[in-house]
């Protein structure tokens, strides 16, 4: 079946790739993206190249996650255009690095902006609509970091997607009896493929990073060579990709919870196996074992 799928952060890496894959499946993709009008106008260019090329219906549309006003024009259009929405991916997002004490609060304050409350004025722009056809998919884009290993300079993001993570857990139960399914598709450490890397951020306190260089020089790039290391051959950026896909096109009811990506495999899916089942035990104990799974559409809606 056909799905109309609006997707944040799909100028590039997961979010570029994702909305090609869910539209080479057959689905009506809106990639969504700011600055559609400047600097990413080359990027809607390709998407509509793309489209032609393949013969798939990959449209875009300006989304800034920073902007309510945006989200409910994003929203807006994607419903007068198509008619429908029934999946919302959330993946944009913003990395930063280097040491924790040198971000200002208003630095950490806004990667927890993009990564969190974005995802919030989406949520607040589309469920209406998925809640009002008591049927829809909301799909989150996490990190292994929220239960896996977590080397050090990454810190900001990092607590922005175990907050994210925690935000989609509790949506997960709320959303149940409107007859809307939750996904998590977790991928692990990709250091190619995608500008997580190249456009992070840094933060501003030079005089911090001089005193934690002098103890830790070299640190971030040990990280990422590391890691690199730990991936096996094939460990494609794609492979994120073909995971939302699977999940979009797996039948409404059957989704899985959580799906992890990880070819370094940094301990991340043994401990939310753990965490998933005990979340599961607990609403079954208090007599809620109905908000593990989207109540069913009535038969007359």
């Amino acid at each position: 079946m056909s799905n109309t799928v609006l997707i944040t952060g799909a100028g590039s890496g997961f979010g570029a790739l994702t909305a090609r894959a869910l539209a080479r499946a057959g689905h009506t993709v809106y990639a969504a993206m700011r600055n559609t009008e400047g600097r990413n106008a080359g990027r809607v260019a390709d998407a509509r190249a793309y489209a032609t090329e393949h013969g798939v219906d990959l449209r875009t549309v300006e989304l800034d996650v920073l902007s309510q006003e945006s989200a409910d024009a994003a929203v807006d259009a994607v419903l007068a255009e198509a008619g429908r929405l029934d999946v919302l991916v959330h993946n944009a997002g913003h990395m930063v690095t280097g040491p924790t004490e040198a971000f200002t609060p208003e630095e950490l304050a806004a990667v927890h902006d993009t990564n969190v409350l974005g995802t919030q004025r989406v949520n607040r722009a589309a469920l209406p609509h998925l809640r009002a056809q008591q049927k829809g998919l909301v799909v989150w884009v996490g990190s292994t970091s929220t239960r896996g290993g977590t080397p050090p300079y990454l810190a900001p993001y990092f607590a922005a997607k175990a907050a994210m993570d925690a935000l989609a857990v509790s949506y997960a139960a709320e959303l149940a009896r409107f007859g809307i399914e939750t996904s998590i598709v977790v991928p692990g450490a990709f250091t190619s493929g995608t500008n997580h890397f190249a456009t992070g951020g840094h933060p501003a306190e030079q005089a911090v990073i001089g005193d934690y260089e002098a103890r830790y020089a070299g640190l971030m790039d040990q990280v990422a060579r590391r890691l690199a290391d730990l991936a096996p051959a094939g460990a494609d950026v794609s492979l994120v990709a073909d995971a939302i896909v699977t999940v979009v096109d797996t039948p409404h009811g059957s989704r899985p919870f959580r799906v992890h990506v990880d070819p370094a495999n940094d301990g991340s899916e043994e401990v939310s196996v753990v965490a998933d089942r005990i979340r599961s035990d607990f609403l079954t104990r208090i007599g809620l074992a109905d908000l593990l799974a989207p109540r069913p559409r009535p038969r007359s809606a």
